[in-house]
């Protein structure tokens, strides 16, 4: 085997191992959006300020 190639295949192993490593790091800091239930803040906002202009005085 030529040294060019090995040394492609090293380099290739490394950014390998450098994608997993990343890939690995942000999948643990997320969450999946179905894990954490339907909180009330999702189904109905309790939004206290309002934008409708119409019910300014």
């Amino acid at each position: 085997m030529k040294k060019s190639k090995k040394l492609f295949l090293v380099l290739a192993g490394l950014f390998m191992l450098v994608i997993l490593y990343i890939s690995y790091d942000i999948a643990s800091k997320t969450t999946y959006p179905g894990s954490k239930g339907n909180l009330k803040e999702r189904i109905a906002p309790s939004d206290t300020t309002s934008n409708d202009p119409a019910e300014k005085d």
